[in-house]
C-alpha cells in the first residue's frame, strides 16, 4: 500500500491550521476551524482505506480486492458530525451577533475573579462559594418576585407596592 506524500502534507496542514483557528477568541473563527479538522478527518479516513478496489457488493470472482466499506461509513459519518457541529456553531454565531454585534467571546467578571483569586492553587475544594441566605430567613415557603431589583417575597413586594 503507498499512500501519496501529498495527501499526507494536505491532511497535517488542515489540522495544523484547524487546531490554531480553534484556539482564537472569534466564533467565526472557530466555526473555520472545525470545517478544517472536519475535513482533515476525511482525508485521514481515505489515506488509511488504502487502494481503491470493487464494490463490496459485486458478486463473483473478480481480479481486483474488494473494498472496505468501514472506511466509507466513517466518512460519511464525519461529513454529518461536522455538519451538526457547524449548524450549532452558526446559531451560536448567530446569537451573539444579534445579541452583541460582534462574535467575540469576552471574558466573564465571575470567570476574572475566581482566575485572579486562586492563582497560584492547582486544586479547587470548593469552586462555588457558599451564598448568604439569612436575608430570606422566614421567607422559605414563599415565592420570590423575579421583577423586583433584590429578591424579596412576594408578600412584602406586594406590601411596598400598597405603600406607593
Amino acid at each position: 500500500m503507498t499512500v501519496s506524500l501529498v495527501l499526507v502534507v494536505v491532511m497535517a496542514v488542515l489540522f495544523a491550521c484547524g487546531v490554531y483557528l480553534i484556539l482564537e477568541r472569534s466564533m467565526t473563527r472557530v466555526l473555520l476551524g472545525i470545517l478544517l479538522i472536519g475535513n482533515a478527518a476525511n482525508l485521514l479516513i481515505l489515506i488509511v482505506a488504502g487502494r481503491p478496489g470493487t464494490a463490496p457488493i459485486v458478486g463473483g470472482e473478480s481480479d481486483q480486492a474488494m473494498s472496505d466499506p468501514l472506511p466509507q461509513a466513517l466518512a460519511l459519518t464525519a461529513i454529518v458530525i461536522t455538519f451538526a457541529v457547524s449548524a450549532f456553531l452558526l446559531a451560536l454565531i448567530y446569537r451573539s451577533w444579534r445579541l452583541a454585534q460582534r462574535d467575540d467571546l469576552t471574558d466573564d467578571d465571575a470567570d476574572i475573579a475566581v482566575r485572579t483569586e486562586r492563582a497560584g492553587s492547582e486544586f479547587v475544594a470548593d469552586p462555588v462559594p457558599a451564598s448568604d441566605d439569612s436575608e430570606f430567613s422566614g421567607a422559605d415557603d414563599e415565592t420570590l418576585d423575579a421583577t423586583a431589583e433584590e429578591a424579596v417575597p412576594v408578600s412584602e413586594a406586594a406590601a411596598k407596592e400598597e405603600r406607593a
